[in-house]
């Protein structure tokens, strides 16, 4: 009787671990959760939603093992992100942190806003009217509006703008070197991005923890923890499953 308790107890354990092995395994190579705590990607991303990162898409480094061992350097089976990808990656001079935005200049690309007009290599980024936008959830509510921007290479997303006269509306040029790529905020007036240098600035390749795939859970927040019978209406069921773009 004792044997078969301690044969048991070894099974669920051996159960237990292979488990754990094979969450890391997918974790590590194949997809990774992650979730948006602030509106910096407004309107493509919202506050509380929850989404999967493809681990595979620009190959491997460092940063996609678990806790970053630095075990290697540079990428395995590495691939460049394309321009307008929704990226996460490691902040440069705070490595624990993970940040996402969207890649908007490659290497070798000049990017610089002119009058709140994103300007690629010299030449002006389309945008177009796209109506109002009430931006909620990371702050007080505001009022702001709605583009749809066309990136070189056709690729269309919105952006929110408060006015075209912020304090990053108008910037120097900035020159993406080799290896690197420079990520910016679709909330392009409430982003600290790589337009600030001494904060984000051009984020290395090896950086790069996953390209951004669908919205698995999305949460609105505004019940309270113990307001439980409120949890089914906080749910923004519409996002769930959603692809981002």
């Amino acid at each position: 009787m004792a044997r078969r308790k301690s044969s048991g107890l070894v099974e669920n354990i051996k159960t237990i671990v292979y488990a754990g092995l094979i969450a890391i395994a997918i974790r590590t190579v194949a997809f990774e959760p992650f979730n948006i705590p602030s509106g910096s990607m407004i309107p493509t991303l919202l506050v509380g939603d929850y989404l999967f990162v493809s681990k595979y898409s620009y190959g491997y480094s460092h940063f996609s093992l678990p806790l970053s061992p630095p075990l290697f350097h540079g990428r395995i089976f590495g691939r460049m992100p394309q321009r307008g990808d929704v990226a996460v990656f490691k902040l440069p001079r705070d490595t624990s942190q993970d940040y996402i935005k969207r890649i908007i200049g490659l290497p070798g690309d000049r990017v610089q806003m002119k009058q709140g007009q994103l300007y690629i290599n010299g030449q002006p980024v389309p945008r177009k009217p796209a109506g109002e936008y009430i931006a909620e959830g990371d702050g007080p509510r505001m009022l702001l509006k709605r583009y749809l921007e066309t990136l070189p290479g056709g690729r269309e997303h919105y952006i929110l703008k408060a006015t075209d006269d912020g304090p990053l509306d108008n910037t120097q040029e900035y020159k993406v070197p080799d290896g690197y790529v420079f990520a910016m905020g679709d909330n392009r007036d409430n982003s600290l991005d790589s337009r600030v240098l001494n904060a984000v600035g051009f984020v290395p390749v090896e950086n790069l923890v996953g390209r951004a795939e669908f919205i698995f859970l999305s949460i609105g927040g505004s019940a309270s923890l113990w307001e439980f019978w409120d949890w089914p209406f906080e749910i923004r069921w519409r996002r769930l499953f959603s692809g981002i773009h």
